[in-house]
């Protein structure tokens, strides 16, 4: 076969699609394929070097219809120990290629493995080729054993001196392919260690948060696969391949680093009142004392004492139920606001029954924080954007940030921390949403409220879609992952 101008072409445009191959099993297969077809061979076998031996990774032989460890499956046979009588061992330790006529007529190498292969099998093992793979610093990473090189007719030739650069400059780009990624995992492994400890910092902080970063982040992930699927279909334009998936679920895992710097006070509070109960109650009974004393005075008659005790016992009955409640129906805020006006008025002067920091803890109307508390607690998120801003994000996860400080942020822009509205938002951002709220209305972690049911926590999901606060496609989405 002569090597001209096309053949010169085929080789770079394979080693364009090489370096383009980001898939560590992809590349493998690709190394094998694409040799096998260029020197119109039947049978390879690719070994990488692990632990000071040589591991088969790849086996593939055309004629007998072998096709071993193509989709990453481990071969179940020994590794080559790295000793100069095994062929492939020599290439690897003399960084040299070896091209043999006649395997059955060398007496240099042993050649008994193949020789077995054949008497069992009926094959018939000739010629061979043998390349060493290294990276640029000369550093051994594997070997590719070509077998049988063929005519036009099939018949089995000996592999062509012009072929052994070629096949060594494909492999020697492999090789430094392969330790780019490797890097490239290291570099992901770091950012993922990094990622979980953050995540275990906040969910071990309190026992009220435990699951919830890591609930969020299972939650993103279901929609990016059902996603997919709906693609697969041709039923959803959207698709999430590994890259952008990654950065889904890793803003997921950060979306509460904030929350470090949030006071425990307010991370754990759950109820209302959170403590200041024992004086209130201290007071309820000091003015009970005081009616008591004006009516031995003389002052209140023994219906209005009788009358006064009831009073007092339904506020403590009706203080019980709103310090707890995780919503204040109407029906308890009419009576809370007549109950929080009352004042004890006689000798002692005025005494209201409530101080005013009291109010305003028992009128929240949606779980335990006032308005400050909320406040607080809302600055996780710009805390959180504070935090990650400090970090270098590689451009393989440059966009997990922005996913992680959206996740509070709503269509109608009635979202925090900057109040972006839908066309400010990607599809990532949106996903986060609905995963944060789902996991809050499902869980049965939190110290304010009960969980709900699956059925009303979707309910309470459609009605904020058709209030244009949620993705109402997603929302379905989600409901048919959980």
């Amino acid at each position: 076969m002569q090597y001209g101008k096309k053949e010169l072409m085929d080789v770079l445009n394979i080693g364009i699609q090489l370096s383009k191959e980001k898939d560590r099993n992809h590349l493998l297969n690709m190394i094998v394929n694409t040799s096998m077809k260029f020197t119109n061979c039947d049978a390879a076998t690719l070994y990488l070097y692990e632990n000071d031996t040589l591991t088969f990774k790849l086996m593939k032989i055309n004629s007998q219809n072998i096709n071993k460890g193509e989709q990453g499956e481990p071969i179940y046979m020994p590794a080559v120990p790295l000793r100069e009588e095994n062929i492939c061992a020599y290439s690897a330790i003399h960084r040299q290629i070896l091209n043999i006529e006649d395997v059955w007529k060398n007496d240099m190498f042993d050649f008994s493995g193949p020789k077995t292969y054949d008497k069992l099998t009926g094959y018939d093992t000739k010629s061979m080729l043998v390349v060493p793979m290294s990276d640029y610093e000369g550093r051994l990473i594997g070997v590719l054993q070509l077998i049988n090189a063929q005519d036009d007719m099939g018949t089995v030739i000996n592999f062509e001196k012009e072929v052994e650069p070629i096949i060594l400059t494909l492999a020697s780009q492999v090789a430094i392919i392969l330790v780019n990624l490797s890097y490239l995992e290291e570099i992901k492994t770091q950012m993922w260690s990094f990622t979980e400890a953050l995540a275990e910092t906040v969910d071990a902080r309190t026992p009220y948060n435990g699951s919830h970063i890591r609930k969020v982040a299972q939650y993103v992930e279901l929609i990016a696969d059902y996603i997919n699927r709906l693609h697969e279909q041709g039923k959803e334009e959207e698709y999430f391949d590994q890259q952008r998936k990654e950065q889904l679920v890793m803003g997921a895992l950060l979306h509460d680093i904030g929350k470090i710097v949030i006071p425990l006070k307010i991370m754990n509070k759950a109820k209302r009142l959170d403590g200041k109960e024992e004086v209130l109650y201290k007071r309820l009974e000091l003015i009970e004392a005081y009616y008591e004393i004006d009516y031995l005075k003389g002052n209140l008659s023994s219906e209005g004492i009788t009358r006064k005790k009831e009073q007092l016992k339904e506020i403590r009955e009706l203080l019980e139920v709103v310090n707890g409640a995780g919503f204040i129906t109407e029906e308890l805020q009419k009576r809370l606001q007549d109950v929080l006006l009352l004042e004890y008025e006689g000798e002692k002067g005025k005494i209201p029954y409530f101080t005013e920091e009291e109010k305003e803890c028992l009128s929240i109307q949606k779980g335990t924080f006032t308005k400050e508390e909320r406040k607080i607690m809302e600055s996780h998120v710009v805390m959180t954007e504070r935090i990650l801003s400090k970090v270098h994000f590689n451009s393989y996860y440059a966009d997990s940030p922005t996913w992680a400080i959206t996740h509070h942020e709503l269509l109608d822009g009635t979202g925090y921390p900057r109040g972006l509205k839908a066309d400010q938002l990607k599809l990532e951002s949106r996903i986060m949403a609905v995963a944060d709220i789902c996991d809050a209305l499902l869980a049965s972690d939190r110290p304010y409220k009960k969980p709900l049911s699956k059925e009303k926590a979707f309910e309470i999901m459609e009605n904020m879609a058709k209030e244009g606060k949620l993705d109402a496609k997603l929302v379905g989405y989600m409901k048919k992952c959980i």
